[in-house]
């Protein structure tokens, strides 16, 4: 009896290396497709956070990194024409939030992105930056994604920044967390199941 639980045992250990064993070699084996690659950097003339998500590159890719990875990663990254990036948004503050703040941090004490705080840039300097970018510094263009509306907001507010006189978002997020009323014997329909 000790014998056939022993082998029993035996069996399902081996089982489950097998499995591992599996796993590890289709892990292995499939290509990592959102590698960056600082020759498709080179060979588009964009910056690695045209396409991804992460502004240092990998990862993620934004929708014309996606597009573009579609296509057949061609020599040039397709634009999105008519595609805003914040549709609706008029406040300064908020598009620099969601167009900015990755690379060059909420308050614009620079992350991956340089400094913005305090080094007193002109109006015309940052939105020539804004719109060309500045693919040796890895900022990607941003023309066309704004309307003419957001783009004053936002060269606005980011020369405030610039002057030391912009009036800093709270970083909490402003909503109350949400209540979760979902119960096991909730309907699917009503609680987000599928």
């Amino acid at each position: 009896m000790k014998q056939k639980t022993w082998l029993i045992h035996y069996l399902q250990l081996l089982a489950i290396a097998c499995i591992a064993v599996f796993i590890l070699l289709i892990i292995s084996s499939t290509p990592n497709s959102v590698r960056a690659l600082p020759e498709y950097a080179h060979r588009t003339g964009e910056s690695c956070a045209t396409c991804h998500v992460n502004p240092g590159g990998g990862g993620p890719r934004t929708l014309r990194g996606a597009l573009w990875a579609a296509r057949g990663k061609l020599d040039k990254v397709p634009a999105l024409p008519g595609v805003l990036l914040a549709p609706g948004v008029r406040d300064g503050a908020e598009l620099f939030g969601i167009a900015c703040s990755t690379c060059h941090g909420l308050k614009g004490e620079g992350l991956f992105g340089r400094e913005i705080a305090n080094r007193g840039l002109t109006d015309n300097k940052i939105r020539s930056n804004i719109l060309k970018g500045r693919l040796k510094s890895g900022m990607p263009s941003f023309d066309g994604m704004f309307t003419a509306e957001q783009l004053n907001a936002l060269v606005d507010y980011a020369v405030s920044l610039a002057k030391g006189k912009a009036e800093i978002p709270p970083l909490e997020y402003p909503l109350a967390p949400p209540e979760f009323n979902c119960t096991p014997q909730s309907a699917s329909t009503t609680c987000g199941g599928n």
